[in-house]
């Protein structure tokens, strides 16, 4: 397995230290804080420990409430909301150096059988015709103020093979373009054995999805995003749906845009989708974006 991509599945691995109490650890971020989508998958990851597991996650909404602190343990505690006889909810609150710094209320439900719709996937070329991260993010060092950026994102997504559709926006810095974005991603190995288990793929698809919800909004402004330092921004709220089974391992379309920005906010939608056309996942986020004065 990819040593990235163990890493990660290590991070996801929390620890019990109670019946409904979990502690995590962070990995070194690109930034001075917490990863916003370490904090959901991991929340994500305690809430789904105390499931039964006949039940799969369908929806999840979150808080960003502090910026986390990368050195210090992470305590996850979940409160048991509600069992019922399809749906179970669980909220779960981050706390660290005695403060929540995240808040998320998930829902589990049993399989059954219902009504059948789907909005149809967009057109996109083939992931395997798009450069990889490694590929593609050196041709844009200029754009960075600190040439160590081009490294560190690199290695931020070692254990995810993201590729981009069209240039991120730091490729197109100064040009407006369509609020819309388009990545494919899947994680950079398989998933097999005991740790091939519904709950992961569903927390690993959580923990990608905070990576470029946000690249719409700054496309419609021609924003080049923190790295370049024509905006600053941190991740709101986050909201998922689980519409569908998907497999984080294989190929996934994440189709995104930008309906609005305003207030200092941007929100940014989207769809992900299997590559056969399945839609498997809803997300909707809002983030800080504020120009620097």
């Amino acid at each position: 397995m990819n040593p990235a991509l163990h890493s990660l599945l290590d991070l996801l691995d929390l620890e019990q230290i109670e019946e409904e109490i979990f502690r995590g650890v962070s990995r070194s971020a690109i930034v001075p804080r917490v990863f916003g989508g370490q904090v959901a998958a991991q929340a994500l990851v305690a809430a789904g420990r105390t499931v039964p597991q006949d039940r799969t996650a369908h929806s999840l909404h979150a808080y960003f409430l502090r910026a986390g602190d990368p050195g210090a343990p992470i305590v996850y505690t979940v409160d048991r909301i509600r069992d019922g006889r399809s749906f179970t909810t669980r909220r779960v609150v981050a706390v660290q150096h005695g403060q929540p710094i995240f808040h998320l209320s998930a829902s589990f439900q049993t399989y059954e059988e219902g009504l059948e719709h789907q909005a149809d996937m967009p057109p996109a070329p083939d992931p395997e015709t798009l450069p990889t991260a490694a590929e593609m993010l050196p041709r844009y060092a200029d754009a960075f103020r600190d040439p160590g950026v081009v490294d560190r994102l690199i290695e931020a997504r070692a254990a995810v093979d993201l590729r981009y559709v069209d240039a991120p926006p730091w490729g197109s810095v100064g040009q407006p373009r369509e609020p819309r974005s388009q990545v494919w991603f899947r994680t950079n190995g398989k998933l097999d054995g005991a740790i091939d288990e519904p709950l992961l793929h569903v927390c690993l698809a959580t923990y990608v999805s905070d990576m470029t919800l946000l690249d719409s909004v700054l496309l419609a402004h021609g924003r080049g995003g923190w790295a370049t330092g024509d905006v600053v921004g941190a991740s709101l709220d986050h909201a998922m749906w689980f519409h569908r089974p998907f497999r984080a391992d294989e190929w996934l379309l994440y189709d995104q845009e930008s309906p609005s920005a305003s207030g200092g906010r941007g929100l940014g939608q989207a769809r992900i989708y299997t590559r056969d056309g399945r839609l498997a996942v809803t997300v909707i986020q809002e983030g800080v974006v504020r120009v620097p004065r």
